[in-house]
């Protein structure tokens, strides 16, 4: 049996509206030891958002609640700051052109950057929108993914991306490289078992976590829980990422366990899952 780390690479604690530090401790509970926190959309934290200020107020939030999630753990919590793509369509119904949009995602991009380089974060979120869009609003997001890779690339950490669904990625991760960000930094949020470019971090379907654990290439897992109270166990509950691990341990991949839950945070994040453990 795989008696290991276990880490949920995408999952959100909500300390306004949700379960918060308890979610953590449920997860640990299961069995979990380390948390890559996202950070919620800054509408369903602190409401509408115009400048650097209301991206701090957010980030805040998250760094708090993971500090205290971190204290609940055997292992760690890490705060993962960024811009929620879907933020471009919030602001194009308050009047934003496209490009004014993307001037003030940008500047919610610095400053989760800063907070990697001051410390308390460990990785920047950015993306694109996963819903039709038109030309305009799709070439921004772009751009704003774009400016995320050149700042992960300054201060040396890792981007998760929340995109459109699909395995083809290849051409993001040459725009990380072009950037100056290796492409085994660039991971895939809410991915499947296997994608192209980025690294894959594969939320918890059986069938697609038996397919990252069936190859050789590097993946994380995630369970991309909301912490939304009006769905308590969306998309998946906190205890998913130590249950499913248990369940692939059963079914002889304690080698692609390892891999996901120590080498591959290590290689991305430059984190020791192993030795971070009381």
């Amino acid at each position: 049996m795989y008696d290991g780390p276990v880490l949920d690479n995408h999952l959100h604690l909500d300390p306004v509206n949700g379960r918060g530090v308890e979610a953590a401790a449920a997860f640990a509970d299961a069995g979990g030891t380390h948390l890559n926190v996202l950070n919620k959309p800054s509408w369903d934290l602190v409401g509408e958002v115009d400048g650097a200020e209301g991206f701090r107020e957010t980030f805040d939030l998250t760094v708090d609640v993971a500090a205290a999630a971190d204290d609940r753990l055997p292992g760690r919590a890490w705060p993962v700051l960024g811009v929620h793509p879907a933020l471009i369509s919030q602001l194009r119904d308050r009047g934003y052109e496209p490009n004014e949009a993307a001037d003030l995602m940008r500047t919610g991009i610095d400053v989760a950057s800063d907070y990697v380089a001051d410390g308390p974060a460990l990785a920047i979120k950015s993306g694109r929108p996963h819903y039709d869009v038109d030309d305009a609003v799709w070439a921004a997001s772009n751009d704003v993914m774009r400016h995320a890779f050149r700042r992960a690339a300054e201060v040396g950490c890792a981007v998760q991306l929340h995109t459109e669904g699909g395995e083809d990625f290849t051409r993001v991760a040459e725009w990380a490289e072009d950037a100056g960000l290796p492409r085994e930094r660039v991971v895939k949020h809410y991915a499947d078992g296997r994608i192209d470019g980025p690294l894959p971090s594969v939320v918890c379907e059986k069938d697609e976590l038996e397919r990252a654990c069936s190859g050789e290439w590097p993946f994380l897992l995630e369970t991309d829980f909301l912490d939304d109270p009006d769905r308590p166990g969306a998309v998946f509950g906190p205890k998913t990422v130590p249950r499913r691990t248990a369940w692939l341990a059963e079914s002889g991949y304690e080698t692609a366990l390892y891999r996901a839950h120590v080498e591959t945070p290590s290689r991305v994040y430059g984190v020791d899952t192993e030795a971070t453990l009381a």
